[in-house]
Protein backbone atom coordinates (compact mmCIF):
# COMPACT_ATOMS: atom_id res chain seq x y z
CA UNK A 1 0.00 0.00 0.00
CA UNK A 2 2.65 2.20 0.69
CA UNK A 3 4.22 2.12 -2.77
CA UNK A 4 1.00 2.85 -4.31
CA UNK A 5 0.68 5.66 -1.85
CA UNK A 6 3.99 6.99 -3.02
CA UNK A 7 3.40 6.08 -6.83
CA UNK A 8 0.30 8.39 -6.69
CA UNK A 9 1.48 11.03 -4.44
CA UNK A 10 4.31 11.67 -7.19
CA UNK A 11 1.86 11.51 -9.83
CA UNK A 12 -0.18 13.83 -8.90
CA UNK A 13 2.50 16.32 -7.94
CA UNK A 14 4.22 18.99 -9.97
CA UNK A 15 7.28 17.46 -11.27
CA UNK A 16 10.33 19.53 -10.85
CA UNK A 17 12.90 17.06 -12.49
CA UNK A 18 11.11 14.70 -14.66
CA UNK A 19 14.07 12.07 -14.92
CA UNK A 20 14.05 11.43 -11.22
CA UNK A 21 10.11 11.10 -10.90
CA UNK A 22 9.78 9.27 -13.73
CA UNK A 23 12.45 6.88 -12.49
CA UNK A 24 10.69 6.75 -9.37
CA UNK A 25 7.30 5.97 -10.70
CA UNK A 26 8.61 2.99 -12.84
CA UNK A 27 10.53 1.29 -9.57
CA UNK A 28 7.42 1.41 -7.47
CA UNK A 29 4.96 0.08 -10.49
CA UNK A 30 7.23 -2.35 -10.84
CA UNK A 31 7.64 -3.39 -7.96
CA UNK A 32 4.77 -3.07 -6.82
CA UNK A 33 3.42 -5.47 -10.03
CA UNK A 34 5.90 -8.32 -8.79
CA UNK A 35 4.99 -8.24 -5.17
CA UNK A 36 1.19 -8.60 -6.56
CA UNK A 37 3.21 -11.87 -8.75
CA UNK A 38 4.04 -13.38 -5.49
CA UNK A 39 1.42 -12.96 -3.52
CA UNK A 40 -0.99 -14.63 -5.88
CA UNK A 41 1.70 -17.26 -6.73
CA UNK A 42 1.65 -18.12 -3.11
CA UNK A 43 -2.43 -18.02 -3.17
CA UNK A 44 -3.29 -20.55 -5.65
CA UNK A 45 -0.54 -22.08 -4.98
CA UNK A 46 0.92 -22.00 -8.53
CA UNK A 47 4.81 -22.59 -7.16
CA UNK A 48 4.04 -26.33 -6.32
CA UNK A 49 3.06 -27.16 -9.92
CA UNK A 50 6.11 -25.10 -11.13
CA UNK A 51 8.82 -27.16 -9.35
CA UNK A 52 11.45 -25.88 -12.10
CA UNK A 53 12.40 -22.71 -10.86
CA UNK A 54 13.73 -22.11 -7.15
CA UNK A 55 10.85 -19.71 -5.67
CA UNK A 56 12.75 -18.51 -2.57
CA UNK A 57 15.49 -17.66 -4.69
CA UNK A 58 13.37 -16.22 -6.89
CA UNK A 59 11.44 -14.08 -4.43
CA UNK A 60 14.74 -13.56 -2.24
CA UNK A 61 16.16 -11.59 -5.34
CA UNK A 62 13.15 -9.95 -6.49
CA UNK A 63 13.02 -7.80 -2.82
CA UNK A 64 16.85 -8.04 -2.85
CA UNK A 65 16.73 -6.14 -6.21
CA UNK A 66 13.68 -4.42 -5.52
CA UNK A 67 14.65 -3.00 -2.24
CA UNK A 68 18.23 -1.55 -3.84
CA UNK A 69 15.91 0.28 -6.66
CA UNK A 70 13.55 1.47 -4.25
CA UNK A 71 16.17 2.95 -2.25
CA UNK A 72 18.00 4.64 -4.91
CA UNK A 73 14.83 6.31 -6.64
CA UNK A 74 13.59 7.43 -3.09
CA UNK A 75 16.93 9.07 -2.01
CA UNK A 76 17.05 10.88 -5.69
CA UNK A 77 12.78 11.66 -5.33
CA UNK A 78 13.67 13.10 -2.01
CA UNK A 79 16.81 15.10 -3.42
CA UNK A 80 14.61 16.72 -6.11
CA UNK A 81 11.96 17.43 -4.21
CA UNK A 82 12.42 21.24 -3.55
CA UNK A 83 9.93 21.29 -0.88
CA UNK A 84 6.60 20.13 -2.56
CA UNK A 85 4.57 18.35 -0.30
CA UNK A 86 3.28 15.81 -2.56
CA UNK A 87 7.15 15.01 -3.88
CA UNK A 88 8.21 15.13 -0.04
CA UNK A 89 5.00 12.73 0.77
CA UNK A 90 6.29 10.41 -2.36
CA UNK A 91 9.90 10.17 -1.17
CA UNK A 92 8.84 9.33 2.37
CA UNK A 93 6.01 6.76 1.22
CA UNK A 94 9.15 5.01 -1.20
CA UNK A 95 11.38 5.20 2.47
CA UNK A 96 9.01 3.01 4.27
CA UNK A 97 8.48 1.26 1.76
CA UNK A 98 12.11 0.03 1.71
CA UNK A 99 12.31 -0.86 4.81
CA UNK A 100 9.02 -3.17 4.61
CA UNK A 101 10.57 -4.73 1.72
CA UNK A 102 13.55 -5.69 4.14
CA UNK A 103 11.73 -6.45 6.76
CA UNK A 104 9.92 -8.99 4.18
CA UNK A 105 13.12 -9.87 2.43
CA UNK A 106 14.06 -10.93 5.72
CA UNK A 107 10.60 -12.46 7.11
CA UNK A 108 10.81 -14.68 3.93
CA UNK A 109 14.48 -15.45 4.38
CA UNK A 110 13.73 -16.50 7.80
CA UNK A 111 10.70 -18.81 7.00
CA UNK A 112 12.30 -20.65 3.90
CA UNK A 113 16.05 -20.78 4.91
CA UNK A 114 16.11 -21.42 8.03
CA UNK A 115 12.80 -23.26 8.78
CA UNK A 116 14.53 -25.90 6.25
CA UNK A 117 17.97 -25.96 7.38
CA UNK A 118 16.22 -27.08 11.29
CA UNK A 119 13.62 -29.61 9.82
CA UNK A 120 16.94 -31.53 7.97
CA UNK A 121 18.12 -32.48 11.64
CA UNK A 122 14.78 -33.81 13.43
Amino acid sequence: ISLLIGFISVNNSPWTDYSAYSFFQIVTMCDLVMILFFYIMHIFRIYRKLTCVSWPLAEFLHYLIGTILLLIGSIVAAAKSYNLTGLVAGATFGFLATILCVLSMWSSYKVSCITQSTSKYH
